[in-house]
């Protein structure tokens, strides 16, 4: 595609436009600001706002994000990549499946509330996590002190409709056992997704204390594999999200088949070195900062050289 077909692909996008040097300048779609703005370098396949920080390093995830649907199909007939528009027709065939409800323990006790004696065990074990009050909060954790999650705490998992979805049950009790206790239905669900802003970047982690760690938009997949089947897949390539890999060290191979899968759908991803701690949740929030702002781009070009260097 050449630098002037992607422009004028771009321009019927965006608006008018102008040039400084090799950079395109446009109006930011995201921050709206009067001024142009938003800098576009077509040859390095790059865009940033100088006011906002919107940015990215695919000029297609504008195209996919704010073009209609025959700006779309423009950008694919001239585009190398893969054809995105049969995506949920052809590789996606299965009936929408309304939102699951789970029922939360009846025993269930909210810790965002004042700390009482018997919640001081429990509060005690989210504190050795990382976990302030703001955590507990915003994630709405609880505890259960007697019933079948005896010793554990409750993190909820919130849909689409605002009703739990799922939950994870973790125990403070070392004297209870498995360590975790899950509901029995399926874990395809998008955990939090009430709160979740695909239009922003997403990180994705093992374990809810590690997505607890990483902050804003960051998914538990609880486990270490993402099938292009499951919702959280689905939502990230609909949405043409930019996407940050924590798995912990030890889920590499495993990690690498979802970066593949990815790729295979034009994702922006970065891969985030977790080494040598365990996992996110080992880590103070500041030092997850830290690395995620120092994360690698992979991409098509250098995916090869990125496997290499992992084996």
């Amino acid at each position: 595609m050449s630098v002037e077909q992607k422009v004028k692909i771009i321009a019927s996008v965006l608006g008018e436009y102008s040039y400084s040097g090799k950079e395109v300048l446009f109006y930011c779609p995201s921050c709206k600001h009067h001024k142009k703005k938003l800098s576009i370098n077509v040859e390095k396949d790059k865009f940033k706002c100088w006011i906002c920080n919107f940015s990215g390093n695919s000029l297609r995830r504008l195209v996919r994000r704010y073009g209609n649907a025959s700006q779309k199909q423009e950008w694919y007939k001239i585009d190398q990549r893969i054809d995105l528009s049969d995506f949920d027709t052809e590789l996606f065939k299965e009936v929408e499946v309304a939102d699951v409800k789970v029922e939360l323990p009846p025993e269930f006790a909210s810790l965002c509330n004042k700390e009482t004696l018997a919640s001081s065990a429990a509060m005690g074990y989210l504190k050795k996590r990382g976990l302030d009050k703001q955590d507990i909060i915003k994630w709405k954790i609880g505890y259960c002190c007697r019933g079948e999650h005896e010793g554990r705490v409750v993190i909820p998992s919130f849909g689409l409709n605002g009703y739990p979805n799922f939950f994870v049950s973790r125990r403070y009790n070392k004297n209870v056992f498995p360590t975790y206790k899950n509901p029995p239905t399926s874990k395809n669900v998008i955990f939090n997704e009430l709160y979740v802003d695909f239009d922003e970047d997403i990180v994705i982690t093992e374990g809810v204390f590690d997505a607890i760690i990483a902050g804003d938009n960051a998914v538990p997949i609880m486990g270490s594999t993402l099938s292009e089947r499951s919702k959280l897949f689905q939502k990230i390539v609909q949405y043409d999200s930019t996407v940050y890999m924590a798995l912990d060290p030890d889920a590499e191979e495993k990690e690498n088949k979802i970066i593949e899968s990815l790729l295979k759908y034009g994702i922006e991803v970065y891969k985030i070195d977790v080494s040598p701690y365990k996992d996110v949740g080992e880590m103070s929030k500041d030092e997850f900062k830290k690395r995620k702002q120092s994360a690698q781009l992979v991409d098509n070009d250098n995916y090869f050289i990125y496997r290499t260097m992992c084996l």
